[in-house]
């Protein structure tokens, strides 16, 4: 389904303040993992900017709005991202740290990993809001595993990585973590 975002009155809030967060992160080429309908591209130079979606329905909502930049439905082959974002995905993910590792085989040397991801601590509040369609029921339903700064910390490090920063926003609710691979 395109752009669950757009599903709850708060969802396009919600993506804004995520976009808001990440945005100061993202440096030289970024790769938007979970791109949805493009937003984070237009804070990022055409040029230097890969939008990847499995949803092909979002990537062509995503090249109507922003159609000087790149976005697929495949990651492009070759390529290394000095950023890569993934905004309230992490959490949808059946298994998180094989993504993060792949994630992490995508980056160039020097590059960081940017997520955001709500806050386990809000499970049933945004399950709460979700059946009141405050936010996307869609989302909500899809959920795998929520975390903290602990298990985040924690997943980073089984795949060779360091939480450089963390923070959270949103009233505590959601939380935005750095990650940056440990030299071997």
């Amino acid at each position: 389904m395109a752009d669950q975002a757009s599903q709850g009155i708060f969802s396009p809030a919600l993506r804004l303040a995520r976009v808001t967060k990440a945005r100061p992160w993202l440096r030289g080429d970024t790769l938007d993992v979970g791109c949805g309908s493009g937003t984070l591209a237009s804070f990022a130079k055409k040029d230097q900017y890969f939008g990847y979606d499995y949803d092909a329905e979002s990537i062509e909502l995503a090249r109507q709005s922003y159609p000087k930049h790149q976005f697929g439905t495949a990651l492009p082959e070759g390529r290394r991202f000095d950023t890569v974002v993934a905004l309230a995905l992490l959490e949808h993910l059946e298994d998180p740290a094989n993504h993060l590792n792949e994630w992490r085989s995508l980056l160039a040397p020097g590059g960081r990993i940017v997520l955001t991801t709500p806050h386990k601590a809000f499970r049933r509040i945004h399950d709460v809001g979700a059946a009141i369609r405050l936010f996307s029921p869609d989302a909500a339903d899809e959920h795998e595993e929520m975390f903290d700064r602990t298990s985040l910390a924690a997943l980073g490090k089984t795949c060779g990585m360091r939480l450089c920063h963390y923070e959270r926003f949103l009233l505590w609710a959601n939380q935005l973590a750095v990650f940056e691979p440990v030299p071997d």
